[in-house]
């Protein structure tokens, strides 16, 4: 008799953990068993061994690993719906900035608001993502831009994490862009990122990683390095938002490093995308910010399959490039602009979504893995890309345990 803690079964499987040529790992009228937060058995409800352990019927729905959101600025005082407006009547982003508008307008609000009013705003935008089937989600900070309101901004994706029944992961970014009127520019804010800001993220414990943003309006090639030099001596992983509007090498930056991933990639090479694969980094495409910007360069999806590289999906949600608060839609997103196929765009939210973040013991349906699962009510997994506006998410399993 097995010991199973628990037992979910009538359901359709999508493992994610199949062969190159069938990789959603498909197991019709399966079962997975639980013990200790941990998946013990998956596989055909026919070979499910006897046990005595309670058991949930799915019903029929399809059971796939908990969703991975692996890009988030989830946490920003105010929003930018104004500036919205203002484009929509022919503004330009220029003309808004110039006016003390764009990310310093949110610099502004988040640097003003308390750590419970951010942590009060932030929590319905998670709650949305986790009602979609989400478990594991990565938040940055990069509003603040001072280190009081980077390390408050990193406090309050830790408290979300420990409110809520969801996996929260951070960034550090406070290499995002420099404050107007810094004394000495980006050289010297580059000097207080390295010198001050990673170390005290990297000795609260508020960082999981370190992250910046490696552009012509931001932090240049050499400064990013000097960043990503300071991650590693405080031992923290490093990520890079490289190559949106050039290619400043950004992905073969991120290899050097051997980040966990490079996010965004419009303007990446071929030469840097195959960098990236031999290094092992995960390249998160964000489709949310190509459609609300009306960027019309999109990420070379052919160059990354043709090296191997993994692709994951994420909503980017942040309050001026990408106001997304579905990471469903960005399934959809994937497959409509970027021509992602179903299998690539599930991988994309699930197995490479975990892998872009370090974490190995989820985003797959395997015996030993974090039993986060995820339950939806559709006819196969191709809908999950599909449908454009719902949710069919009729449920959650974080560690084991129903939420």
């Amino acid at each position: 008799m097995s010991g199973f803690d628990h037992v979910w079964l009538n359901a359709h499987l999508a493992t994610m953990d199949g062969p190159a040529e069938a990789p959603l790992g498909i197991v019709e009228d399966g079962a997975i068993a639980t013990q200790g937060g941990r998946i013990a058995w998956v596989g055909k409800r026919a070979d499910l061994p006897a046990h005595e352990a309670p058991v949930t019927d799915c019903a029929g729905a399809w059971v796939l690993p908990g969703l991975v959101d692996c890009h988030t600025h989830l946490v920003f005082g105010g929003n930018r719906a104004g500036e919205f407006e203002q484009r929509l009547e022919g503004a330009t982003y220029e003309e808004i900035a110039r006016a003390g508008g764009g990310i310093f307008s949110s610099v502004r609000a988040t640097r003003a608001a308390s750590e419970g009013a951010l942590l009060e705003a932030a929590l319905p935008r998670l709650q949305g993502l986790m009602a979609e089937g989400v478990t594991t989600v990565e938040i940055k900070s990069g509003y603040g831009l001072d280190l009081e309101s980077e390390m408050k901004m990193l406090r309050v994706a830790r408290r979300l994490g420990a409110a809520l029944p969801v996996e929260v992961a951070t960034s550090l970014l406070a290499a995002h862009a420099v404050p107007p009127g810094y004394e000495g520019g980006a050289e010297a804010y580059t000097d207080f990122v390295v010198r001050e800001a990673i170390p005290a993220a990297a000795a609260t414990g508020l960082a999981d990683a370190v992250d910046a943003f490696c552009e012509r309006i931001a932090f240049s090639p050499a400064q990013t390095e000097r960043v990503f030099a300071a991650a590693r001596a405080a031992g923290l992983p490093v990520k890079l938002h490289a190559d949106q509007l050039s290619d400043l090498g950004g992905a073969a930056l991120a290899a050097r490093f051997g980040a966990l991933s490079a996010d965004h990639l419009e303007y990446a090479s071929a030469e840097g995308l195959r960098a990236m694969a031999a290094a092992g980094s995960v390249a998160v495409l964000l489709p949310g910010a190509t459609y609300f910007i009306r960027e019309s360069k999109h990420p070379d999806v052919a160059a990354m399959r043709a090296a191997g590289l993994r692709m994951a999906l994420s909503t980017d949600m942040n309050p001026g490039s990408s106001p997304a608060r579905s990471l469903l839609l960005m399934l959809n997103l994937g497959c409509t602009l970027f021509r992602l196929t179903v299998a690539e765009a599930l991988l994309g939210v699930t197995r490479h979504a975990a892998a872009a973040l370090g974490i190995t013991d989820r985003g797959v349906l395997r015996p030993g893995l974090r039993a986060d699962l995820a339950l939806f009510r559709i006819g196969r997994p191709a809908e999950l890309c599909y449908w454009i506006g719902g949710n069919p998410c009729v449920g959650r399993v974080v560690s084991g345990r129903a939420g």
